[in-house]
């Protein structure tokens, strides 16, 4: 088939000084641009080397979630979480983190059966609100990945040293003091995982699942022992009673306050399963695998992360507990006949750590790799290589990236950077849910459905800051109770006076809208909860992604629109659609 012959934008200087000049046509024709499901699920990947190996199962997607979401969070956050934010009550913190999880693990779900595609929220996105949001989204994410590798692949370098019995800080990493604090440690040996990582997944999912299948159950015994011990070894009194006297004590050291602080950076340990859904181009059976893996995954590690928050809480005061390494550092300065147990927990910490870092690496080029295929970024990231049917491109890229971050930048200046870009696409998916079962271009009008959406999320906005900025009494009670009836009113309201223009044909989220509803007020609730300088970084990586778009994304996809780049032959169309629709009819 014949395509146009519009002239890249890129071809000569001139060429895109003139693009530039066409900036804001170009901006008003391709922003709100919305692709469809055969885009998504065929013509693109078929364009830039085909599809990935349909290999897995959902025990394989209950492995990778809980290998992806094991190792970050319990390893990496709990100790920052119970020493500075919540106290003991990181547990509740945990629970809470867990239910928001699993409310957007329900929304990721639906597009994911849906659309069975390696690009996770960034398909998602683009299919309900165009190019423009979805690039900001995918950018996010990306940008979440990186930094929250890095910050797990040095935390590896914490915890080998711990299994040893050495001290990672002053025997492995190498200080610059001309360097300002916080990038002043190299890390070699952080970098020298995430190349090998990165090797493995380039070469293959498949074996990529099988490593990930046995360092998931090597990790989940280290898990059940360090449970164990905890309830053997621990006291029930450091629940409710510090250290220092003059430290706050109670369950709620910090009050309700703390422990949604405590949510807020704990959320970082469930972004695993978001990796998950990004495996759905490689699932033999979408419809029951996707839901299984998924949703189970979440569940199950919930679970696991309140048991070992409660023996943490056990085997220490919270002012005692090291934020960096709290479960090996509750067993150091004990008796000798217990120094062991430090050596075996850091064991199993690096096992869950090498899979959550092995998992977050496939998600993230997955990700890039999908961008890519929609001319956003460069075509060159969007190639799956003939032979290993992955995203080797993409993978080697990001790797690179990460591990330079990785090499020299501290573990609490990374994971400032990531819990609010998390939530931020976490909402943007439960509000695409919603919009995309209300609205078809073809029949409705979107307007009822994005009304109700800004007003609700407006809403939302409002009693967050009025929970944290109203001092305590009975008209903030008063206030906060009003808030909550008009949101509920606001709900009730749109799902009696709007009919769903869709349903979804093989599985959809419960309850629709209540789900998504609650799922979008527990994410604005735990965005409120962020600091000043993480919503200035967060503005800042947004800006630059929008940079990014005016000058680069917005006019290379013009340019494939205009070449009519991914006009197929229909029998090559007809043969795509029937091998995806293929999984699906083996239900």
């Amino acid at each position: 088939m014949a395509v146009n012959s519009h002239r890249s934008s890129f071809s000569s200087f001139k060429s895109y000084f003139n693009a530039l000049l066409h900036t804001p046509h170009r901006v008003y024709r391709r922003a709100g641009s919305v692709s469809n499901s055969f885009d998504e699920t065929s013509r693109d990947r078929f364009r830039y080397g085909g599809n990935m190996k349909k290999t897995l199962r959902w025990y394989d997607l209950i492995c990778f979630g809980v290998g992806g979401m094991l190792g970050a969070g319990v390893f990496v956050t709990t100790g920052t979480a119970s020493h500075d934010k919540a106290g003991p009550s990181v547990v509740l913190s945990y629970a809470i983190a867990g239910f928001c999880a699993l409310l957007s693990a329900f929304c990721y779900t639906e597009f994911a059966v849906h659309m069975p595609v390696a690009g996770g929220a960034f398909s998602y996105i683009r299919v309900t609100f165009g190019e423009f949001m979805a690039f900001i989204t995918g950018a996010n994410l990306i940008m979440d990945y990186v930094f929250s590798n890095a910050a797990v692949a040095r935390s590896l370098t914490t915890y080998l040293g711990t299994a040893i019995g050495v001290s990672a800080e002053t025997k492995w990493r190498i200080t610059i003091t001309s360097l300002p604090k916080g990038f002043n440690q190299i890390d070699l040996i952080a970098v020298l995982v995430i190349i090998i990582l990165t090797i493995i997944i380039c070469y293959s999912t498949r074996e990529s699942s099988v490593l990930n299948m046995i360092l998931t159950a090597l990790h989940i015994l280290f898990i059940m022992f360090v449970i164990i011990m905890g309830f053997w070894r621990g006291d029930s009194r450091n629940f409710s009673k510090p250290s220092d006297p003059t430290h706050p004590g109670g369950f709620f050291p910090f009050g309700a306050p703390g422990v949604f602080n405590g949510a807020t950076l704990v959320y970082l340990s469930y972004i695993g399963y978001d990796a998950v859904s990004t495996l759905a181009e490689e699932v033999k059976n979408p419809v029951t695998d996707i839901p299984l893996g998924v949703t189970g995954s979440v569940i199950l590690v919930t679970v696991l992360y309140c048991l070992m928050a409660t023996s943490m809480s056990m085997l220490l005061p919270y002012d005692l507990i090291n934020p960096e390494a709290p479960f090996s550092g509750a067993f150091i300065g004990k008796s000798n006949r217990w120094s062991w147990v430090s050596n075996v927990i850091g064991v199993g910490a690096s096992f869950g750590i090498l899979t959550s870092l092995l998992v977050a690496m496939l998600g993230q080029a997955r990700y890039l790799c999908v961008i890519g295929r929609s001319n956003i970024v460069p075509q060159w990231f969007a190639k799956v290589h003939p032979k290993t049917s992955t995203p080797v491109n993409a993978s080697a890229f990001l790797g690179i990236f990460t591990a330079a971050i990785a090499l020299f930048t501290e573990l609490d200046v990374l994971l400032n950077l990531v819990s609010i870009g998390t939530l931020f696409v976490f909402f943007m998916v439960a509000n695409a849910v919603i919009y995309r079962r209300y609205v078809s271009a073809e029949t409705t009008s979107p307007w009822p459905t994005l009304s109700f959406l800004f007003s609700f999320s407006c809403t939302s906005v409002l009693f967050t800051l009025l929970w944290w900025l109203v001092p305590p009494g009975k008209p903030k009670a008063f206030v906060l109770g009003a808030c909550l009836l008009i949101v509920i009113g606001l709900v009730v309201v749109f799902n009696y006076a709007v009919p769903q223009a869709r349903k979804p044909e093989f599985w959809g989220v419960p309850l629709m809208p209540w789900i998504p509803s609650v799922s979008i007020f527990l994410n604005v609730f735990l965005l409120g909860n962020l600091d000043g300088p993480s919503y200035a970084r967060f503005g800042f990586f947004s800006a630059l992604a929008v940079v990014v778009y005016l000058v680069y994304s917005v006019h290379a996809s013009f340019d494939a629109e205009e070449n009519g780049i991914g006009n197929l032959e229909s029998g090559i169309k007809e043969c795509i659609e029937l091998e995806d629709l293929a999984p699906k009819l083996q239900k």
